[in-house]
């Protein structure tokens, strides 16, 4: 048997371990119940150290994938039944208001206690914060820039910091100058701008369901209404099912204005959303003059071989607004986010002044050196890896402990997991039991603006991975049984 590992790889061996006994498993190589090498055996065969070996089999158990016998070595499990996706909604049929801002801010409230274990709250970041090396960035912007770091930027953004997107967005097909990007205070700024750029209150917003509850939270405040727009676990949005929303309103109803779709990896599906479902929603809605603005945040933290493009790539009519941000990438607190419209970024610009008039100068200075340096891409293909990891190890975690009838999630990318419960189980209330336990979810109902997802929960895998946290899976497992 040929087997080898790839020692220039960024992708950690122990990670290329794991993936060894995958594949021998999936080409029948091993079945369940076979022994697989011994750790010293692997160790010469792929020329790597003992402790490495057992840090990809350790992996292996904590998946379920291998059990360690007591003198005996390791041997591979029986197959465990995997659990179904969850189901894609049924289509509505009109827009509603949006009253989800009170139950928001009680969750909020109490998810951000220092205590509760976070599965609440998606940090990716915090899987593997990088804190040092943009502390070192800064302290060299202060120690070149001094004063000038501290003081007020340009309104639109810090203009190295706009050329690094902009190569970036090259590197993706899209041509775009500078000048058509400004910085926002994250992407919920940016997201702001957008929909006051395309719509007023009282005017109908389209939305993946289900869909991103700051979202939701934004439209209601903006005086908007919503038309939810089901997703398919798996492939995420398709135009088929846009086109059907768009046809099947009333005659006497409120036109949709807007759209803001996740056009990469969604939340809290995980989706991907299939290109040429993204071409042929662009083509779509501008053939009718309505505007995209497309939610972008986890666009770089994919799982699969290459990243999805921006909707903008598809644009026609410039009609797509692009909004993205570091939060989910780099640097949550450092509140960077931007804005790409190659035909609205003048008006967005006037509108950014009037909300905040500009972003924090050292954050975007010391932004631009970090990815000018080529620590941020690297550190990205690493969280990457972490995060599918993490994912994984959730996954099995949750299949091994929730009834058998509960649905979960496969993401392509991000760092959530949705789970579709019982429906004798109400998500609020096991949101207040976790929590009483210490531990902080998601519940479902926040995620639609027309009740639906009583019985789902959402669950964050972008943490540091300890025992706690699969001790805390396993705690909540029980108060969903019960």
């Amino acid at each position: 048997m040929e087997i080898a590992l790839d020692q220039q790889s960024e992708r950690f061996l122990y990670h290329q371990v794991v993936d060894l006994i995958c594949d021998m498993q999936q080409k029948g190589t091993l079945r369940p119940g076979d022994r697989i090498p011994s750790l010293r055996q692997l160790a010469e065969r792929l020329d790597i150290s003992v402790p490495t070996v057992k840090q990809g089999y350790l992996e292996l158990e904590r998946l379920g994938l291998v059990e360690a016998r007591p003198k005996s070595g390791y041997f591979l499990c029986a197959s465990q039944a995997r659990m179904n996706t969850p189901r894609k909604p049924k289509q509505t049929t009109y827009a509603v208001p949006v009253g989800r801002q009170e139950m928001i801010e009680q969750v909020h409230a109490n998810v951000h206690q220092r205590s509760a274990l976070p599965l609440a709250i998606c940090n990716p970041v915090s899987a593997l914060p990088p804190h040092k090396a943009l502390a070192r960035n800064m302290r060299r912007v202060i120690s070149l820039a001094g004063e000038q770091a501290l003081g007020y930027g340009p309104l639109n953004g810090f203009l190295p910091l706009r050329r690094q997107l902009a190569f970036r967005y090259l590197d993706m097909g899209v041509m775009m100058d500078p000048e058509q990007l400004v910085i926002t205070n994250g992407a919920q700024e940016a997201l702001t701008i957008a929909l006051m750029l395309l719509a007023k209150p009282g005017d109908v917003i389209a939305v993946e369901s289900p869909c991103y509850f700051g979202i939701l939270e934004l439209i209601e405040g903006l005086g908007m209404l919503v038309y939810e727009i089901p997703v398919c676990p798996d492939d995420g949005l398709t135009a088929d099912d846009v086109q059907r929303a768009l046809d099947s309103q009333p005659v006497d109803a409120q036109p949709i204005k807007a759209c803001i779709f996740s056009t990469s990896i969604t939340n809290p599906l995980g989706a991907k959303l299939q290109e040429e479902n993204k071409k042929a929603i662009v083509e779509l809605l501008e053939s009718r003059d309505i505007g995209l603005i497309e939610d972008d945040v986890y666009g770089d933290l994919y799982f699969g071989e290459s990243r999805g493009l921006p909707a903008q790539l598809y644009s026609q009519k410039g009609l797509v607004i692009t909004c993205s941000s570091f939060s989910k990438t780099a640097a949550p607190s450092h509140r960077i986010g931007w804005l790409l419209s190659p035909r609205f970024a003048p008006q967005a610009a006037r509108l950014k002044r009037a909300l905040s008039c500009t972003s924090s100068l050292l954050n975007q200075w010391t932004m631009s050196e970090y990815m000018a340096s080529g620590e941020y891409e690297r550190y990205v293909r690493q969280l990457r890896e972490v995060l599918k990891l993490n994912m994984q190890r959730m996954k099995a975690k949750v299949e091994a402990a929730f009834p058998k009838e509960t649905r979960v999630s496969s993401p392509h990318g991000g760092a959530v997991l949705w789970l579709e419960l019982s429906r004798k189980v109400n998500g609020a209330q096991l949101f207040q039991q976790a929590l009483e336990q210490g531990i902080s979810v998601m519940p479902g109902t926040l995620f639609s603006a027309s009740d639906k997802y009583r019985h789902c929960i959402r669950l964050s895998y972008g943490v540091s991975w300890t025992l706690d946290v699969e001790k805390g899976i396993e705690r909540l497992s029980l108060l969903a049984r019960s």
